[in-house]
Formats: structure tokens, C-alpha cells, sequence
């Protein structure tokens, strides 16, 4: 059984923190068009976007994009980032515990997490996949242990089935030697 223990790890802890790739950043003039266009090319989701200094202003995903510009019609060759970002997003620590985030973006129902640093600069960006594959393992030992329960209530009929098949197996075997 986990203890509460493991759940005790910091989101620079988890194993792809330092595997991530670097965050999409861009200013906040930045047109949709060229964010959009970079989010394309590298297969992300979304971009931060930050002062001069790295720090997070504000987030832009494919929803927004979706959203704010294509649902609407708009121009996304004179639309900014700033026009369309969602604004002083929730921002984690690295030093933050990963089971602290993982009821966050549940309860608030949001996708991407940006982690700075104590500087407040940009880290990473941890997704709903990333805390996915925090709970797998959890998953796994829990369905291993309602299997174990069920097996156990239902002892009985496991060993009458059981009896049932090795009697079959016998007689098969008694038929065929004759």
C-alpha cells in the first residue's frame, strides 16, 4: 500500500520536470498568427505569455484560439496575444507539492499549470497528462487490491468453479486413456 509519504513530492521532483521542453513564450504584442503558428510546428498546446523578465502574464491555449478568434470571425493577423489570453493564470512552484496541484486543477477545472521558479520565471508547463501519469501507478495498485478483495469475498464460488474444472480435466483425461 502507498503511503502518504509518496504522495509528499514537489513538482521539480517528478521525473519529467527536467525532460520537458521549454515553455512557448511570447510578449504580449505578439500577433495570434505567429504564436499559432509556432504552436503548430512544435505540437503544443498552448504558449505563456510573459514580461521581459520571463515572468507569466498570461496564457494562451488552442481553445482560446478556437474561441476568441475562429468562433468569432475575428482577424488573427491584427489580433494580439493580450487581446485573447487569459490573464494572471494560477502559477505553481517548482517547490509546490504535485498532490496539492492535482485537486487544484481538478476542483478549478483548468488544463495547464505553469511552474516558475522562486524568481517567478518560467520553468515548465505541466498539463493534465503530467498529474495522469502521477495518479497511474495509484490506479494500478488500487484495481490490483479490488481484484484481490473480490476474489477473496467470492472465495467459494472460485474454489467450487475451481473443483468443477479440475474434475473436467480429470475425466477428459480417464476418457481419453481408455
Amino acid at each position: 500500500m502507498q503511503t502518504e509519504n509518496a504522495y509528499a513530492m514537489r513538482l521539480m521532483d517528478r521525473p519529467e520536470f527536467s525532460s520537458k521542453p521549454q515553455p512557448l513564450t511570447f510578449s504580449p504584442k505578439t500577433l495570434v498568427t505567429t504564436a499559432a503558428q509556432a504552436m503548430n510546428e512544435r505540437n503544443f498546446g498552448s504558449v505563456m505569455v510573459v514580461d521581459p523578465d520571463d515572468r507569466v502574464l498570461g496564457v494562451v491555449t488552442e481553445r482560446d484560439i478556437l474561441r476568441k478568434v475562429v468562433a468569432r470571425k475575428a482577424d488573427a493577423t491584427s489580433l494580439t496575444l493580450e487581446d485573447i489570453m487569459t490573464r494572471d493564470p494560477r502559477v505553481a512552484r517548482e517547490t509546490d507539492e504535485v498532490i496539492d496541484w492535482l485537486r487544484i486543477m481538478s476542483n478549478e477545472r483548468f488544463r495547464r499549470l505553469p511552474v516558475v521558479d522562486e524568481d517567478e520565471r518560467i520553468k515548465a508547463v505541466f498539463t493534465q497528462g503530467d498529474f495522469v501519469s502521477y495518479t497511474w501507478p495509484d490506479l494500478i495498485y488500487q484495481a490490483k487490491e479490488l481484484a484481490k478483495a473480490s476474489v477473496g469475498r467470492n472465495y467459494p464460488i472460485w474454489l467450487i468453479g475451481g473443483g468443477i474444472m479440475l474434475y473436467s480435466i480429470l475425466m477428459v483425461i480417464v476418457v481419453s486413456a481408455m
